[in-house]
């Protein structure tokens, strides 16, 4: 008798992981339903619908139930909150925005819930990240098929051995398919909504998390112009991010004017008018390669953040795992504390940290 291959799937309540645990199953692997749970149920920043919440975690056990699957919830509450609430947090104070869906797939779902999947004898785990993986020597990440909906912007610090236990089993599919497959096998998760938002905060308003869960007080400052001319006050670096026009407060100017840098070291906002906003050149650092670190520049389309449609650009390596990127057609906000992700094609060459 043939033992199955045995994999984990991190089922999250929503359509996405419930169709990746059912394909698998019906392609003859031993599938075991895994859901972390990242912070106690009486945590104030809690909502009953958000990836991993209480309805989620009910959801997922549910789904699991359907396919006649194995379904463990882990706890992973002080992992969540050190290496992405904390990091969160964190990132604010030094003026600076955070991108928590990386760093909870790099720590935790490839991370920690990873390191389980393999006490349960799992030789992989499975997501329902729109992503592909191919193999030409080392592991290569992809963009997904239905360009709409690819992840790989959230997945590229995943190394080497983590890509090598890694599955994605939508990663040929569009959402729409996703979905007809649900529903056509009867999962009740399929016409659940996405959620566009930070898990673990309530509302969308990071502001509220940060006062509330995070300990992250307002602190008066100054908004003041390049040259250091003191144009009005803030209540605290943290309440802005680059690019910014609301919530300035900055009446009577004949142009409008947009946060161009955050200094944590003297608090204070430094604004200009949007062509300042412009950058043809910057800086990342914690590069990961998934090909040979440039010595050369290479010609390569950057995305500085999820939704930008990517740009044209030349990166190379330079010292202490960082990269440098000129743009031939400068780009806006270029926002320190945002994973700038490195494609040629569909292939993720790699990525890092702006800063």
């Amino acid at each position: 008798m043939t033992t199955k291959t045995r994999i984990c799937v991190g089922m999250s309540g929503g359509v996405d992981s419930s169709v990746a645990a059912c394909l698998l199953k019906q392609q003859g692997y031993e599938v075991i339903g895994l859901t972390f749970r990242g912070w106690p149920q009486d945590c104030r920043s809690i909502e009953e619908d958000k990836c991993c919440g209480p309805q989620a975690v009910a959801d997922a056990r549910m789904v699991a139930h359907s396919l006649r699957i194995p379904h463990y919830v882990i706890d992973e509450i002080d992992t969540f909150r050190r290496e992405v609430m904390d990091y969160f947090a964190a990132e604010y104070r030094r003026g600076r925005t955070p991108n928590p869906c990386v760093i909870c797939n790099e720590k935790v779902k490839f991370g920690s819930l990873l390191k389980k999947a393999q006490g349960l004898g799992a030789e992989m785990i499975a997501t329902g990240h729109y992503a592909r993986i191919t193999q030409a020597g080392r592991y290569e990440l992809r963009r997904a098929r239905d360009d709409r909906k690819d992840q790989t912007y959230f997945l590229f610090s995943l190394q080497q051995e983590q890509l090598a236990r890694a599955l994605f089993p939508l990663g040929e599919m569009t959402k729409d398919e996703v979905r007809a497959i649900a529903k056509d096998i009867g999962l009740k998760t399929y016409g659940k909504e996405e959620s566009q938002e930070v898990c673990f905060v309530p509302e969308n308003d990071y502001r509220k998390f940060l006062r509330e869960s995070a300990g992250v007080t307002d602190q008066r400052g100054e908004i003041v112009t390049k040259a250091g001319k003191v144009l009005g006050h803030h209540a605290g670096i943290h309440n802005f991010t680059i690019g910014q026009r609301e919530g300035l407060n900055l009446g009577g100017l004949p142009k409008p004017l947009y946060v161009l840098e955050l200094e944590a070291a003297t608090n204070r906002v430094i604004v200009g008018e949007a062509g300042e906003l412009l950058r043809s050149e910057f800086l990342v650092t914690n590069c990961v390669w998934h090909v040979p670190a440039p010595t050369e520049p290479l010609e390569i389309t950057v995305k500085p953040r999820h939704q930008h449609p990517g740009a044209r650009a030349f990166v190379v390596a330079v010292p202490e795992q960082r990269a440098r990127i000129r743009l031939p057609e400068p780009q806006r906000a270029i926002t320190p504390g945002q994973a700038a992700v490195f494609y040629r094609d569909d292939l993720v060459v790699g990525g890092g940290w702006i800063c």
